[in-house]
């Protein structure tokens, strides 16, 4: 997901301490999220990548550098917005994340292996149930060592007994009043004609596009043409 916000103050190095509980109210404190700035430039509005379930920061590097290189670079401070192959809508009728939890959880990596050999393992064990090669090297960014084993850096467990929640979408009445691009791949159900309703709902200024040939993980699969396709939806430089 691509957010684009209105430019902010530089904040400091270190996040302010918060205040000292007291007696008469209680405290609260940001999450300090994993993330990675590029290219921060002061004349340019701030473009903001929110990776999804199973992904890192580094999923969207290449998409960002490539970004940055040609220029760009609350719903009340979003100026524009674009969804990546996701509907504002229940995605568990279509999702086999199901299936994928399950599947990692049960690759059995030896301990010691190099890290070549225990990618390959993995990759051949998950391949009954994550048919399409991309989409098994996208899981497999979450498999790493820690001393000597081989383990998911991602809670499969958490994930596994909440993933009706993680699929579900909250009920919103206020419509986002910005322009939107829901950009989709032509292989993948995730946005369907069915959900236009409640996308032109909840994002009146909404367009739809697809990019054939592209599945779930879009910028993977055509990587040129979801770059044009961001690029032409945001404002020129």
């Amino acid at each position: 997901m691509l957010r684009r916000l209105p430019r902010a103050p530089a904040l400091p190095g270190r996040p302010r301490p918060p205040p000292p509980p007291t007696a008469s109210r209680s405290v609260v404190t940001a999450v300090p999220l994993a993330h990675a700035e590029l290219g921060s430039r002061g004349d340019r509005l701030p473009l903001v990548l929110l990776h999804g379930l199973f992904g890192s920061r580094g999923n969207f590097q290449t998409v960002a550098k490539a970004l940055v290189r040609h220029g760009s670079g609350k719903p009340d401070l979003v100026e524009r917005l674009i969804s990546v192959d996701i509907s504002p809508v229940s995605t568990a009728p279509v999702s086999e994340f199901s299936a994928y939890i399950s599947a990692m959880k049960s690759v059995k990596i030896p301990d010691g292996l190099p890290r070549s050999a225990a990618r390959q393992l993995a990759d051949d064990q998950l391949c009954p149930v994550v048919q399409l090669p991309q989409l098994r090297q996208f899981l497999l960014t979450n498999l790493v060592e820690v001393e000597g084993r081989y383990i998911w850096r991602v809670n499969l467990e958490a994930i596994s007994q909440h993933l009706a929640d993680i699929m579900n979408f909250p009920v919103f009445h206020k419509p986002f009043p910005g322009p939107a691009l829901f950009l989709g791949g032509s292989n993948s159900p995730y946005i369907s004609s069915k959900h236009f309703p409640e996308i032109q709902r909840l994002f009146p200024k909404a367009h739809v596009q697809y990019i054939e040939g592209a599945g779930h993980i879009v910028h993977q699969d055509k990587f040129e043409e979801f770059i044009t396709a961001v690029l032409n939806f945001l404002p020129p430089p």
